[in-house]
């Protein structure tokens, strides 16, 4: 144990004050080469030298600190100075003045970097940076390297497989496909940018190519924050044994990032999807094709593919899935919702729970049937629950259950819900678009038009959701300027894009009670659905007696209704079980003075598509039902069902009612124009 005198000592020599001096300044040292560092792309063993330097240069300073004394005639021994005349005691102020001035800058430089680093700062929620754990990685898209363009397909199919392997691990996290698929560029990556938009420790890159009968897949490991390579193979093999390079691969991987595979996680990597390599690019293609949200004419193609794959290889597993999820897509969607459809994307379950009765994804394909086909949304909801736990990386399983929840009238939840899928996929910005979706569903529109900026740092030019940006002023305000000035920089800047935001166009235009300009609008719109409001869709007919009623040209308007109650006549099947379909025929029988029937279309769609079953939808039948019985003429019945139709949830705006020629019967009603002005911006 120390003497009392050599403690006094060590006071007395200002040891014990060098010492905190030195480990304050190293401190401030680390702090500042954290942020230095990486900001002009140093070596990640610069920091270690650094670290090492400072380590090693605390003894000579304390051993200094002992030895030596700061004197007016400079620094002389200890030794030679008379300890009466010594004076350490004025040296020891100034070095704890020193310390506590450093002190100060390396807690600045400490709350600089923890408010950086923070999941809550700006730059993370644009999808710039984000927060990222070890045990995560993206695997980006592979190279193609063979001649033959067309094995594009094929390429991304075999980086698919491997990202769908590596997702299994519940031990991992690892980024879903259409974030990785902004990459897919030949240009230089830099992978450190890559690494942080994603929020991910490692990135797989690759390539492959293929030739004849033999196949060459090249891929490498790589640290995104210091771009170390950690692991890298190359497989030349018969074109047949891809598959297992694929497992072999995923396997690799895992054990590199000492992830933990349960022994159901081992047998899923090992497992093919197939053995028939022409049902595996048949499959790639579908999923090509079904990469594009807003792609309903890719859909009978992909279902196309998909039956071909099936047909190949009887026992393609994920092909069955994915063909379900395609039938309940055009059942859905209304593209074709009859039985018929709802039957073959049944029958594509039966087979994918035949072939492997255990898999998350089978029980994510009856998910999504039983939300899309049956508004089951309890049901749905258990089998998502049993499909989390063997798909823990799956986005879509996150964003299902937003959806569902959105259904229930459980805002708040959705939102969670989606926030959590963006995680796993960050670079999605359709989810965003969602989350915005979702926002506007409960009137935030301050908070919707935050989400579309998130969405906007991913896709800057995106027209769709700068359009949707736009488009909430009109929501929130009533104000059509920056919709119009949106749409007419687009048309002067990109008239290829015209036919596409066309319905914007018309949008504005009759919000403007500019009849020449929707006219056009329908012109330009060509072939392509004039307007489309939730699953409510209304045909180039229909809109031009909507331009003949908003002029006063009755002949006009009989004449457009008429041809369009033939055409809708032709979309709703016997018996009548779509309500948004008997929403349109509503509104064109009323529009042909055809009283009854239009108020029976209309009860008859809210009866289909009760509130109570479908928050979202449910509401815009009660809309449509209160413009039918105003277009009619019962305004009692309008203003009542409009009550209930502007209760929130739900997408109907103070801008549509303020200035939509929709609702023109209903205006200088007072109950309507109180409604109206309880949903003005506050």
């Amino acid at each position: 144990m120390a003497s009392p005198g050599f403690l006094s000592e060590l006071k007395r020599r200002n040891v014990y004050k060098v010492a905190v001096a030195y480990a304050v300044v190293a401190w401030l040292l680390i702090q500042a080469g954290s942020i230095l560092f990486p900001t002009f792309d140093a070596p990640v063993w610069a920091m270690k030298i650094l670290i090492v330097l400072l380590v090693l240069g605390f003894a000579p300073a304390v051993i200094g600190a002992w030895a030596f004394e700061i004197t007016p005639e400079g620094i002389k021994r200890e030794s030679e100075v008379d300890p009466a005349q010594s004076i350490t005691h004025h040296t020891g102020r100034k070095i704890v003045a020193f310390t506590l001035i450093v002190a100060v800058i390396a807690a600045a430089l400490l709350s600089f970097q923890i408010i950086r680093r923070s999941p809550a700062s700006g730059d993370e929620r644009s999808g710039s940076i984000r927060p990222m754990v070890e045990k995560s990685i993206a695997i980006l898209p592979f190279q193609n390297l063979s001649g033959d363009k067309e094995n594009a397909y094929f390429t991304d199919g075999v980086q698919d497989e491997i990202l769908s392997h590596l997702a299994r691990i519940a031990d991992l996290k690892v980024i879903s496909r259409t974030s990785v698929m902004h990459y897919k560029s030949d240009a230089l990556r830099n992978l450190r940018e890559i690494g942080q938009q994603l929020g991910v420790a490692h990135l797989l890159e690759g390539s492959v190519q293929r030739s004849g009968n033999k196949v060459r897949v090249i891929a490498q490991l790589i640290d995104s924050r210091n771009d170390a390579h950690l692991w890298g193979q190359t497989y030349d093999r018969d074109l047949a044994d891809v598959f297992a390079i694929q497992s072999e691969i995923a396997t690799s991987i895992a054990r590199e990032l000492q992830a933990k595979l349960s022994p159901r996680e081992q047998t899923a990597i090992a497992q093919a999807p197939t053995n028939n390599i022409t049902a595996f690019e048949l499959y790639a293609r579908a999923r090509h094709l079904l990469a594009s949200r807003n792609a309903k004419a890719n859909l009978v193609e992909a279902a196309d593919l998909l039956n071909e794959a099936v047909a190949r290889d009887p026992s393609f597993f994920k092909a069955y899935c994915l063909l379900a999820s395609t039938h309940d897509r055009l059942y859905f969607l209304g593209a074709n919702h009859t039985p018929a459809r709802l039957a073959l994307a049944e029958a594509a379950i039966r087979e994918a729970f035949r072939l492997r009765p255990d898999a998350g994804e089978a029980h994510l394909a009856r998910a999504q049937n039983l939300y899309r086909g049956y508004l089951d949304y309890d049901a749905a909801l258990a089998e998502l629950e049993v499909a989390a736990k063997s798909l823990p990386n799956d986005a879509s399983v996150f964003e299902l259950k937003g959806y569902i929840e959105r259904r229930q009238g459980k805002q708040d939840e959705a939102i969670r819900s989606l926030e959590r899928a963006i995680d796993l996929d960050p670079r999605n910005s359709f989810t965003l678009q969602q989350v915005a979706l979702t926002y506007r569903d409960r009137r935030r529109f301050a908070d919707q038009q935050s989400a579309l900026d998130r969405a906007l740092a991913i896709e800057p030019n995106n027209i769709d959701v700068k359009l949707e940006r736009v488009t909430a002023e009109f929501y929130w305000k009533a104000d059509t300027r920056p919709l119009h000035q949106m749409v007419d920089s687009i048309r002067a800047t990109s008239p290829e894009a015209t036919q596409g935001i066309a319905e914007y166009w018309l949008f504005y235009a009759l919000a403007e009670r500019n009849a020449a300009a929707a006219k056009d609008a329908l012109i330009a719109a060509g072939n392509n659905d004039a307007l489309t409001d939730d699953a409510v869709v209304f045909s180039r007919r229909f809109m031009e007696g909507v331009i003949a009623r908003m002029t006063k040209d009755d002949a006009g308007a009989r004449v457009a209704f008429t041809a369009a109650r033939a055409e809708q006549h032709q979309i709703i099947q016997a018996p009548e079980s779509y309500g948004p379909a008997l929403c349109v025929l509503g509104l064109i029988d009323a529009g042909l003075g055809r009283k009854e029937e239009a108020l029976r279309e209309g009860r008859r769609a809210v009866e289909l598509l009760p509130v109570g079953k479908d928050q979202i939808f449910g509401i815009a039948m009660v809309k449509y039902f209160a413009m039918i019985a105003a277009w009619t003429g019962d305004k009692d019945l309008a203003c009542e069902q409009l009550a209930i139709a502007i209760r929130p949830p739900s997408r109907l705006t103070y801008g549509e009612l303020k200035l939509l020629p929709f609702w023109d019967p209903l205006r200088g009603d007072p109950r309507f124009e109180q409604m109206v002005a309880s949903l003005a911006p506050k």
